[in-house]
């Protein structure tokens, strides 16, 4: 009868994974050292990208529940997004078409970001954070370089154990503090 109160086996970890993204996205160094624009397309832009680390590891893994877990993560960020529209004063009617254009957004980056991470081609990946993340152009260097972050993350996530992604553990800092 109170089956829809019971929450879904790897909601927890999902948060908890999507929350450590975003703690990542958000690290200062990002904006002030790179020039992300400090905006609120800049920071979901940056969510988006750490984001899709974690989906992509998730996403990758052997063991079955790991595309359960990268759903869990999906859902965790447009759980927020829908409540960050509605704090931003979206009316009720908009959230769900605003919520929308957000994961196709974030779909088409992920796929960006994936196929360049997976083909080992930093040019291709610098090239689509250049696109997303400065709409103006981004700062010398600074797409080569957030694209050395993006590949030393996905190693660093590529190494880390199943069990504690399960756990809703992660860790990002593997070349900005």
């Amino acid at each position: 009868m109170f089956s829809f109160l019971r929450r879904k086996p790897l909601e927890r970890p999902g948060f908890l994974l999507y929350g450590t993204a975003v703690a990542a996205a958000r690290r200062p160094a990002l904006f002030a050292e790179l020039g992300i624009p400090d905006t609120t397309r800049g920071r979901f832009e940056a969510i988006c990208l750490f984001v899709s680390l974690v989906i992509r590891r998730c996403a990758t893994e052997a063991d079955p529940r790991g595309g359960a877990l990268a759903q869990a993560v999906f859902d965790a960020m447009f759980a927020d997004m829908d409540h960050t529209l509605r704090e931003m004063g979206v009316g009720d009617l908009s959230v769900g078409k605003k919520n929308r254009e957000l994961w196709e957004a974030f779909h088409g980056r992920a796929r960006a970001y994936g196929a360049a991470l997976d083909a080992g081609d930093a040019a291709a990946l610098a090239a689509a954070l250049d696109r997303n993340l400065w709409p103006e152009g981004a700062p010398e260097g600074a797409a080569a370089r957030l694209a050395g972050i993006a590949i030393a993350e996905a190693a660093a996530l590529s190494g880390h154990p199943f069990a504690a992604l399960l756990a809703g553990e992660a860790q990002f800092g593997a070349a900005v503090a």
